[in-house]
């Protein structure tokens, strides 16, 4: 027969170490106070489970009046502790230790200096007893001894009387903040000797009724009578049962943890981000002026095509007009100058004239030669500065990024996802155009037909001059009166005429095939780079935006993921 196996819930030390994980993920983003709770709880619990795992340190609370001092010397079997009728009585806590040996250093801990050993051999051994001021005292020391130790102890044992069991005080200031430490709670109805049989129910059922409302169903409510000793038989075995198992330090620091983590948020999962890119990319796009920069492309590409193929004759005409990128400072040695940061020669505001990224001044850190254009690409572009409209485009742009990825987040997270987004943004200016510079360059890059092109016109030039030479030649002669030399031809046409001819017919006809295959080329060319400038320039936004936003969006699903180990 299979044995079914109890699934247990992670260890304390990992549940530990995923609420220390969690403070560090939280800090700058919650607020302080509960980061720095968070924090002292877990060093509160990495402290206790050094200590002393053989002794439950139980602590006797309640406000004025209720009894405790008395209920602990009669559990402890002596009159450890003043009881009189002058309010406080208790000023200091107090321990009493049935088989106290090795409990020192967790009193130490506790900084509890007055310590007695139990005369009551109760079968209580490794109780630690504390009896605590009042925590309604009139004095304020008293009531922070009493918050100071609460956070400590291992089991709570809760000393009300019949008049003041239902005190907002507390049951709003203690029993309902602590409802996650129920497992290590007891509530105790002190002095039922003044009542009659039938009251003494009614305030059990009166108690309970409360304690339920605080959320602390399930934690044991006795009647005892520290005075008669009623009820002391079954206290004294409910906590020997506690200190039995030697369990109640464990459940009390896994109780703080969910407490702290419960403070810190509850855990949700991490939204699923919306995909804004495309946007984005389309705003930091038209802010830079591709569209511009492709249009040069074209241009570019047919203006320098004519200048490579070109007929001899008329080509010199051409190289008169100015390149389009190079109007733009995209090419070989450009100038300084920008598109989305201002007018050519000016740099954009909080820009200082040191070059970007840590690069040389004036340098764009990439050289062209890399691309095959045999120079550097220096400085910025004189792409037109993005117009106020187009710069509101790519900040609405940013803010919807952070918008879309924050929307499911808490408050503070949604906040930190927002600034993320606009964290880098005084970058933009700078990448986008650098990439924009490098990438357009390499659309200056000249096809090896051109070469081949260049050569055929020249070859046909070179005819075109000997045929005219030729003729030129035969002119003299025949001015001079000179006897004309043989003269070969084509059918009934000189040859001298045939080159001539021919090679101004040929020269503008490979002119004009050229001009319009660079046509064609200047288009495919512009829509290369058109791809390549969108996807460079996307990235620019995916490593100044999207990245931190994903990095911010990581770091909420990594204190997700360890908020819910802290709870579990």
């Amino acid at each position: 027969m299979k044995l079914l196996r109890r699934k247990e819930g992670p260890s304390l030390d990992s549940r530990l170490a995923a609420l220390l994980e969690a403070t560090e993920l939280a800090e700058g983003r919650l607020p302080e106070e509960a980061v720095s709770g968070a924090r002292a709880v877990a060093e509160r619990a990495g402290v206790r489970r050094t200590l002393s795992i053989d002794h439950t340190v139980a602590a006797l609370a309640g406000a004025t009046g209720s009894g405790k001092s008395s209920l602990y010397n009669a559990l402890a079997g002596a009159d450890l502790a003043a009881v009189g009728v002058v309010r406080p009585t208790t000023s200091a806590a107090q321990a009493a230790l049935w088989d106290g040996e090795g409990a020192g250093p967790l009193l130490d801990w506790l900084d509890i200096p007055q310590r007695h050993p139990a005369a009551s051999a109760s079968g209580l051994s490794g109780l630690v007893l504390l009896d605590l001021p009042d925590h309604d005292s009139i004095q304020v020391s008293h009531r922070l001894e009493v918050d100071r130790l609460v956070e400590l102890v291992d089991l709570l044992v809760w000393v009300v009387d019949p008049q003041k069991y239902a005190d907002a005080a507390l049951h709003d200031r203690y029993l309902r903040p602590l409802a996650a430490h129920r497992g290590v709670m007891l509530v105790v109805l002190n002095q039922v000797d003044r009542l009659p049989d039938s009251a003494v129910d009614r305030c059990l059922r009166d108690l309970r009724r409360l304690l339920d409302e605080d959320g602390l169903a399930g934690v044991p409510v006795l009647a005892v009578s520290a005075r008669t000793g009623a009820g002391l038989a079954e206290l004294r075995a409910l906590l020997n049962d506690r200190v039995a198992e030697r369990k109640s330090w464990s459940t009390r620091l896994a109780a703080d943890i969910t407490t702290a983590a419960a403070r810190l948020g509850a855990p949700e999962e991490t939204p699923a981000g919306q995909a804004m890119d495309r946007a984005l990319t389309a705003a930091l796009c038209e802010a830079a002026g591709v569209p511009l920069v492709v249009e040069a492309v074209a241009k570019g590409h047919r203006h320098r095509a004519v200048v490579a193929t070109g007929w001899p004759v008329t080509r010199w005409i051409r190289k008169l007009r100015p390149d389009p990128l190079r109007r733009l400072r995209i090419g070989p040695m450009a100038p300084t100058g920008g598109p989305m940061g201002g007018p050519a020669g000016e740099l954009p505001p909080g820009r200082s004239p040191a070059a970007p990224s840590g690069q040389a001044a004036g340098s764009s850190g990439q050289s062209a030669s890399g691309q095959g254009i045999g120079a550097e690409v220096v400085g910025r572009t004189s792409v037109p500065a993005a117009s106020a409209v187009q710069r509101a485009r790519v900040e609405t742009a940013i803010r919807d990024v952070g918008e879309a990825a924050a929307s499911d987040l808490p408050g503070p997270w949604a906040a930190a996802v927002r600034q993320a987004a606009r964290s880098r943004s005084q970058e933009l200016a700078d990448a986008v155009d650098r990439v924009v510079a490098t990438t357009s360059a390499r659309a200056t890059r000249r096809p090896r037909w051109w070469r081949a092109v260049n050569v055929l016109q020249w070859l046909v030039f070179a005819a075109m001059l000997a045929g005219a030479l030729w003729l030129g030649v035969l002119f003299g002669m025949d001015y001079l009166r000179l006897p004309q030399p043989p003269l070969p031809t084509v059918g009934v046409v000189p040859w001298p005429t045939v080159l001539l001819v021919g090679g101004v017919l040929a020269g503008v006809l490979i002119a004009l095939l050229s001009r319009l295959a660079a046509w064609a080329g200047g288009r495919r060319r512009a829509r290369r780079t058109a791809r390549a400038l969108r996807t460079a320039v996307g990235q620019v936004g995916d490593d100044l935006v999207l990245a931190p936003v994903r990095a911010e969006l990581d770091r909420y699903a990594r204190f997700t993921e360890a908020l819910t180990r802290a709870r579990a």
